[in-house]
């Protein structure tokens, strides 16, 4: 056998596994959905149905608006946070990490419980506004609830991030603006954010993309949400409605895949500009 058949099988060998399990758990199971989203009554039209139907439209907005909004008040909370973490060392700095990554280790419906217990009926939120106000501020079971349970898990996840990234961030430079007369604004927005860029996109997106998918918390919290996650499950075992189930949850993978794809195209030409 010539050296370069042998080449070609060794890479076909390490290969092997991957294409098996990218066939077996994701390329057959997407093909048989697509399917499955085209053979109802509606047919292909099921597909239309989140656009053309304002109760599948609305559900959408509301996610993909829910979803923006934790991934910026997420980037931001984690990136100011992350930062004073990665340049100061202090007195419990080991524990407070430890405490602010902590909700990793918690599935979303236990993150949906710590709401109820936080802004629920009976929540600690609750008791302290009526003995201030004499009216409880109830927030467990909307829109505000769930976006705290969707803040609430993704912050350790770009908090880790951005430390990682402010590791690396190249502190002559902060010298360099400051001592050319730059204010600490100006430091931060035309250093810091710069040099920061590739860790915020590609730790937004995740969360973004987090945020779309999850299901637990909002379930946990679905008194009066509308969001796909809950919307697909509701059509999938309460109306039997696989076709139009299948067919919502491909546009959301689809909205999800293309937000990724984006961050990571811009990512990478940051990347590559900073290079």
């Amino acid at each position: 056998m010539k050296p370069h058949h042998r080449e070609c099988l060794r890479h076909i060998a390490l290969l092997l596994p991957a294409l098996t399990i990218f066939s077996a758990f994701w390329l057959l199971p997407m093909a048989r959905l697509l399917a499955v989203g085209a053979s109802g009554e509606m047919g292909i039209a099921a597909y239309w149905a989140v656009v053309t139907d304002p109760r599948y439209f609305s559900s959408l907005v509301s996610t993909v608006v829910l979803s923006a909004t934790v991934t910026l008040a997420t980037i931001i909370i984690s990136g100011i946070a992350g930062m004073f973490l990665q340049r100061n060392r202090f007195l419990g700095r080991s524990f407070l990490l430890a405490t602010l990554t902590f909700p990793l280790a918690f599935p979303g419906v236990v993150v949906g419980f710590m709401v109820i217990l936080l802004v629920g009926r009976q929540g600690l939120v609750g008791s302290v506004t009526e003995w201030l106000f004499g009216e409880k501020l109830v927030l467990a079971y909307s829109m505000a609830g769930l976006f705290l349970g969707y803040l609430y898990f993704s912050i350790p996840r770009v908090i880790l991030t951005i430390m990682a990234a402010a590791e690396k961030l190249d502190g002559a430079l902060e010298e360099a603006a400051r001592s050319l007369g730059a204010s600490p604004w100006q430091v931060i927005r035309d250093v810091m954010i710069p040099g920061l860029k590739p860790a915020l996109i590609s730790s937004g997106a995740i969360c973004f993309a987090t945020s779309m998918g999850a299901f637990g918390t909002a379930f946990t919290l679905a008194t009066k949400i509308n969001v796909l996650p809950i919307t697909i499950y509701s059509e999938f075992t309460n109306y039997a409605n696989f076709s139009l189930a299948a067919a919502l949850s491909i546009v959301l993978g689809l909205i999800t895949w293309l937000a990724l794809a984006l961050a990571r195209s811009m990512a990478g030409s940051t990347v590559a500009a900073a290079a």
